[in-house]
Formats: C-alpha cells, sequence, structure tokens
C-alpha cells in the first residue's frame, strides 16, 4: 500500500535502535527522506549507513544530547523542515517512588517529558506557519496503566498523554495533526532492562527478568516493526483525520489487569 508518504522529510529522535530505527525503516521504504538522532555520533553514522541500503532516500544524521534544551534547538536551527516529527527519544528507568531519586526523576523527565513538549512547541510553531505537518508521540502504555514499580514512567507518559491531547485538539485549526502511540513491551533492548530492574526489585536477583513477562497478550512481546508500521499509517494521509488521540498498540494489555 502506498500511503502517500513519498518525499516527506521526516525527523526521528531516538532513531539507531528500537522503535526509532524501525520507525526509520518504515518511512524511508515509504520513500521518506530521513532524519536520524542519537547521543552519540558513531551509532548515528552507523544507523545512516544501515538505512541507505536498498532505498533512494535522503539519509541524515544528528548527535546530541536532546535532554539538553541547547541540544533541542541546535537541532531545530539544522533540520526545522520536517514535515513529520516522530518524538520518541527517552528511556525512562524502572522503580517505585522509595527507589529513585529526585535527581534520576529529573533527568529522566528532561529527555522524554520536557524534550517532547519543547521540540513540539519548536516544530508546532513551524509547521503552523506553514500550514501543514504531523507529530507523533511514541508514549507509552504505562501512562494508561500505571503501576507502582515504573512510577517514574508511567506518570511522565501519562503527562504526554494529556499533552498530546490538548496539543492535537488545537492544532488542527493550523493544518497540523499531533497524534500518540503507546506501545506495551516491545522486543527492544530497553525491555531488558526494565525487566531486570524489576526482577531486582520484585525478587532480588535481575537474572530472573524473562519472569517480569510472563502472560503477555498473543504469548509475545510487540514487534518494534508493528509500532513503527502504525506511526506510518497515522502519519499518512491515509488517516489524515486523526489529532489528539493515543493509540495504543498492546494487543490489548491495558484492559488485562
Amino acid at each position: 500500500m502506498d500511503l502517500g508518504l513519498r518525499s516527506k522529510k521526516v525527523l526521528i529522535t531516538g532513531g539507531t535502535r528500537g522503535i526509532g530505527r524501525a520507525c526509520a525503516q518504515t518511512f524511508a521504504a515509504e520513500g521518506c527522506d530521513i532524519v536520524v538522532t542519537g547521543r552519540e555520533s558513531a551509532s548515528v553514522a552507523a544507523a545512516v549507513a544501515e538505512l541507505g541500503k536498498g532505498v533512494n532516500v535522503s539519509l541524515s544524521g544528528f548527535a546530541g544530547d536532546l535532554g539538553q534544551a541547547g541540544d533541542r534547538e541546535r537541532l531545530f536551527s539544522e533540520f526545522g523542515d520536517a514535515d513529520i516529527l516522530v518524538n520518541n527519544a527517552g528511556a525512562i528507568p524502572g522503580g517505585g517512588l522509595l527507589d529513585l531519586s529526585m535527581e534520576t526523576w529529573n533527568a529522566a523527565w528532561s529527555l522524554k517529558v520536557q524534550g517532547y513538549i519543547h521540540l513540539t512547541q519548536l516544530y508546532l510553531g513551524m509547521m503552523k506557519a506553514r500550514g501543514s505537518g504531523v507529530i507523533v508521540n511514541i508514549i507509552g502504555g504505562g501512562g494508561r496503566s500505571p503501576r507502582y514499580d515504573y512510577v517514574c514512567g508511567a506518570t511522565g507518559n501519562a503527562a504526554l498523554m494529556a499533552f498530546t491531547g490538548a496539543i492535537g485538539g488545537k492544532s488542527g485549526d493550523w493544518g497540523v495533526r499531533v497524534f500518540g502511540i503507546n506501545p506495551s513491551a516491545t522486543k527492544t533492548d530497553r525491555i531488558i532492562s526494565l525487566s531486570k530492574e524489576r526482577a531486582r526489585v520484585a525478587h532480588g536477583d535481575e537474572s530472573r527478568w524473562e519472569d517480569m513477562l510472563s502472560g503477555l497478550p498473543l504469548n509475545r512481546l510487540a514487534d518494534p516493526g508493528e509500532i513503527a508500521r502504525a506511526a506510518a499509517f497515522l502519519a499518512s494521509p491515509a488517516c489524515g483525520y486523526v489529532s489528539g488521540a493515543t493509540l495504543d498498540v498492546d494487543g490489548g494489555s491495558a484492559f488485562r489487569g
């Protein structure tokens, strides 16, 4: 299916691995020009080189810490003409309220919460002036189904869901769509690290991390490509009346108790 995205410029934060990398591959396959961001120059260069195999699109990279306002502004100054922004960069640690210092909360939210808000502010202003654009917020199922052992992430994700609804409800007046996607546990390096932390808290033994993944919907983790394809479809003209909503791509996890 041709989604009508050819030649669109797509900026994907945290695009060197996991869901972000899958988004870059999916949008590139649709004929989009791609910009990926990451913290390290080497990983960004490697991702750009790998993405370039088999596609005839423009590929660019940006190395920086998007937990810092200055680097977010530098990103916008270098790649401020994106048609589609995919906010994806963020890694909020697991743990309960008594397990995490406020320094940890501040550091995690500076990237996943403040980072999304600031980049949306920067790109929404440009898109409003242009009269078109799409912003995709990759959020997380913890915001819909909060739990104590992921309280920092769940609270941040809930805030981003509210933010997405508020902005997406207004942005349509300017020709811009803003929506979110809540992935459930997805087959990435990050789910292993979170599961190890949960196993350490629950059992005092991080080697039991696989115990934390029992009872999954459809008896498996989500695949990053499934999240990426949802993002591309929703961002395309084929699904052009979606704004303000946050879609759970979770196999029904939110309703399993």
